[in-house]
């Protein structure tokens, strides 16, 4: 059985992930092929304009297996050079691919999200925590190091002293401290989470699908290139974007105080 099943609701896919039992820990060996997959297939789709992701049961994920790093199998199996290369072709490609998705991602953060969990909760673009969410990366508890690119992202999200405190304490945050730091955009009740992931994806999924794509390589290139650069990118695209037929319906529907029916092209 897969880890990722598949929904749709017209332009927005909804990715659960189906490892209950387990508390969605990650990675199995598989894990990283089909995150790759299911992200290909969403951003060769021009239909899709916008993914959510959450986690059955009652965890969002518990991050990695303890049981597979205790018995040194699985990803954990080998010599440090197997093991670095196992995590290049699978914990990284699950982030990698995540990150790059061309199109929109919002996490809806139902529980615990912890290790890799909350990495892959913060790969997300919007991310909605229910009131049960925690997050943490408690990776020096364990002897080990953040092998997720989390170094990289979390003082991004969270700010470095924020994020150095969380790493080196390997204390948890509940949700309510999540939102004032940043790391989530807000919190709901439990029972509201879903509802309120889907609405941020439909309004997300109402945008015209070229500008919308565009616009989130431009938020994401915009973290590691410098102003001028972003300024040379954002014309290029604009003048793709002044191009298309939803350019010209946007501004038809606004002049006309009507909502607008955007399609692709």
């Amino acid at each position: 059985m897969g880890l990722i099943r598949e929904e749709r609701q017209d332009g927005v896919l909804i990715w659960t992930l189906e490892r209950e039992a387990r508390l969605n820990a990650l990675p199995d060996l598989t894990d990283g092929e089909e995150f790759a997959a299911a992200c290909a297939r969403a951003d060769d789709d021009p239909s899709v304009r916008c993914v959510v992701l959450t986690g059955a049961g009652r965890a969002f994920s518990a991050g990695g297996d303890l049981t597979a790093m205790r018995d040194r199998r699985d990803l954990f199996e080998g010599s440090p050079a197997e093991i670095r290369e196992r995590y290049r072709r699978v914990v990284h490609r699950i982030v990698r691919s995540l990150y790059d998705l061309a199109v929109p991602l919002v996490s809806a953060v139902n529980g615990p999200a912890m290790g890799l969990g909350c990495g892959i909760a913060a790969t997300a673009d919007i991310r909605i925590a229910s009131e049960r969410a925690s997050f943490g990366v408690p990776f020096l508890k364990l002897g080990i190091i953040p092998g997720d690119g989390g170094a990289w992202r979390l003082p991004r999200d969270v700010g470095y002293a924020r994020a150095a405190e969380m790493l080196f304490t390997g204390r948890s945050i509940d949700a309510e401290t999540a939102e004032r730091w940043g790391l989530v955009n807000r919190v709901v009740p439990h029972d509201r989470l879903m509802d309120e992931a889907l609405a941020a994806a439909g309004q997300i999924a109402a945008q015209p699908p070229q500008a919308l794509r565009m616009a989130k390589a431009l938020m994401r290139q915009g973290r590691d290139q410098t102003f001028e650069q972003i300024l040379e990118l954002s014309a290029a695209m604009q003048a793709l974007a002044h191009h298309t037929d939803d350019h010209r319906e946007g501004v038809a529907a606004v002049l006309e105080k009507r909502p607008a029916d955007f399609t692709g092209r």
